[in-house]
């Protein structure tokens, strides 16, 4: 962890990652955090644990997380510029804003890491692809991987270009399981059952096969296997789900798309 650190934007994932450093040892005293309006929550936990929060002359750190809304940018860029000096890594998780973004409105920073987190980074438990600029030494990209493990999973990418690939698949992923979690209430309703026990049992359905999933050491198509018993009911569902126009082409296209339009906003 770095000496010193900087925090900029402590909504729901910069709070989340801070919770994260906390937890894993990171001293309260070696971290600002820069927000201007807090909410009473984050204000209640930086005093508890002696964190600045707001002071006129935050310095120059060993390491600025970026957590703020990507249209705050612009904004914002001016003072952040102050913060970020020529040994300064800069971690961002703003959506959409490149390395050359960052590296425009920051223009002393030279070690820069792009991540892509998503919305279960918010507990804990999320998963996180990351790109770093070449000035990045060894040593920093240590640092940064330190930094968004406090989120959940990290995995790195040969190639900034492989973020809109990741915002397609994890970015937006848990959007997909949600809709899942939808579907699969509503053919309950249609198969007869009343909307909220359908509601519930779907609900519970997709966050315990999840739990499930994450717990085992299994590959996901073994479970499959494992639930599917030759000509029972399971595999007559999945018989529907993994024919010619099922779910796997319809999710290479969902994923295409949404990695199309990531290109489009980062452009």
């Amino acid at each position: 962890m770095p000496a010193s650190l900087i925090l900029v934007g402590a909504g729901k994932m910069g709070g989340a990652m801070l919770e994260g450093w906390l937890a894993d040892g990171l001293p309260g005293a070696s971290v600002t955090v820069i927000d201007p309006q807090p909410a009473p929550a984050m204000a209640a936990l930086c005093a508890t644990h002696g964190i600045a929060l707001n002071p006129a002359d935050p310095g120059e750190p060993e390491a600025l997380v970026l957590a703020i809304k990507p249209q705050g940018l612009e904004a914002a860029g001016p003072a952040l510029a102050s913060l970020a000096g020529p040994g300064t890594l800069v971690v961002s998780v703003l959506a959409g804003k490149t390395i050359a973004n960052l590296k425009d409105r920051l223009p002393r920073a030279r070690a820069v890491v792009r991540a892509m987190p998503n919305l279960p980074a918010s507990i804990r438990r999320g998963a996180t692809g990351a790109a770093a600029s070449p000035e990045t030494g060894e040593d920093q990209r240590r640092t940064a991987h330190a930094l968004l493990a406090g989120i959940g999973l990290v995995e790195w990418l040969d190639s900034e270009e492989l973020i809109d690939a990741v915002t397609a698949v994890s970015g937006s992923g848990p959007a997909y399981v949600f809709l899942m979690a939808e579907a699969l209430a509503a053919a309950g309703v249609s198969a007869g059952l009343p909307p909220d026990v359908a509601a519930r049992l779907a609900r519970q359905t997709v966050a315990g096969a999840g739990e499930l999933l994450g717990q085992s050491p299994e590959e996901p198509a073994t479970l499959r296997r494992n639930v599917t018993s030759p000509g029972g009911t399971t595999a007559a569902a999945l018989e529907v789900l993994m024919a010619e126009e099922g779910l796997n082409p319809l999710m290479r296209e969902a994923v295409a798309a949404a990695r199309r339009r990531a290109g489009e906003l980062a452009g």
